[in-house]
């Protein structure tokens, strides 16, 4: 197997311009929000397929023994948008700093005669990066992120939440009060809330979240309670055995998370066919490093697998036997007709008029 390319994928004039548009025209992603074509239904058939790319923001950017690969941004955006050629992917969480990039990217690869890549997809903001990962502070985690407003005006469709439950730490409680704040408040703003509440206990090595059912069934009950109202509350939790017991917690729609990269698609695509059988509230996943960083493998490959599995009722190895037909597939997807014209598209610098004294 050949490991997935990158840098062929998204060249470094794709990336530089980014740099350029934030210097020369910062309103350009605003306008570029304004022009994407959104989905008018949340889940057309009731399930999600949805990435998750909010790690950096928490100070988590270590894929294997490299500390420091997800802090690599063009890595990181090229993985991205080669998951989005999916139609089987659903969209994107997200910082709004990654969403924002991505927004300009896919502004400039449609003036430019490319794929609108993120047309009819979902983008969903991160709310609460602020408890940094190893920090004595870790546990009380404020929402540190865009409010409904700023939502709204970059054209978003939801947000997420991290909720982690420490029953040591009394830092569990403050983000137990802002998560139930942010739920009334983006209710009120009509906008889908993704909710990950995590029981976990507090080790030498940081903080490690119990996969039991017992944990997590009783959790789910917690969560589902928070706020004005359930009616746009989705869950985001993870796999453990007998998760039939953790599905009957509650009648809101779940979705599977992924955790760390295992290097390999194979476990997070058993574990998704295992959760989805559960019950009929397990809806799909919300992943990030076992489908952007899957080994060799490519992106792309495992977003479409996951997506077979979760949209078209594919078993195991239907999925499994996709990867090859999938791996390596239209790799000049978004250079093809925009890479000699990103450039030249771009604004031309404006002189700063100088301020009489």
């Amino acid at each position: 197997m050949t490991e997935f390319s990158w840098n062929d994928f998204l060249p470094p004039s794709f990336v530089g311009s980014i740099t350029d548009l934030r210097v020369d025209d910062p309103e350009r992603v605003r306008t570029a929000a304004q022009k994407r074509r959104r989905r008018s239904r949340l889940a057309p058939d009731g399930r999600l397929n949805l990435l998750a790319a909010d790690h950096p923001g928490r100070r988590v950017t270590s894929i294997g023994n490299d500390p420091l690969r997800m802090a690599h941004r063009a890595e990181l955006l090229a993985r991205i948008v080669r998951t989005l050629m999916s139609d089987h992917l659903d969209g994107v969480m997200a910082t709004t700093d990654v969403l924002e990039e991505l927004l300009l990217l896919h502004d400039l690869s449609r003036e430019s005669g490319g794929p609108a890549f993120l047309d009819d997809k979902l983008l969903l903001a991160s709310l609460n990066r602020g408890g940094l990962a190893s920090t004595a502070w870790e546990i009380d985690d404020p929402l540190t992120g865009p409010g409904p407003a700023a939502c709204h005006a970059l054209g978003l469709d939801g947000v997420k939440i991290l909720l982690r439950v420490c029953d040591t730490e009394a830092g569990s409680l403050s983000t137990l009060l802002a998560s139930a704040r942010a739920i009334t408040e983006f209710n009120a703003a009509g906008l889908p809330t993704f909710l990950e509440p995590l029981p976990v206990i507090k080790t030498d090595t940081g903080y490690k979240v119990i996969k039991t059912p017992e944990a997590l069934a009783r959790l789910v009950g917690v969560a589902a309670a928070l706020g004005d109202s359930s009616r746009l509350l989705w869950l985001k939790l993870p796999y453990c055995e007998d998760y039939e017991a953790v599905a009957r917690a509650t009648t809101l729609p779940i979705l599977l998370l992924g955790g760390e990269s295992a290097g390999d698609p194979s476990p997070f695509l058993t574990e998704l066919g295992k959760g989805l059988a559960a019950g009929p509230n397990v809806r799909g996943t919300l992943v990030g490093r076992n489908v952007l960083y899957p080994g060799a493998d490519d992106p792309l490959a495992v977003a479409e697998a996951a997506g077979g599995i979760i949209h078209r009722g594919w078993t195991l190895e239907q999925a499994l036997s996709s990867l090859a037909v999938n791996r390596g597939r239209d790799l000049n997807w978004l250079t093809a007709t925009t890479t000699e014209t990103v450039r030249e598209r771009l604004p031309e610098p404006t002189t700063p008029s100088r301020s009489r004294c």
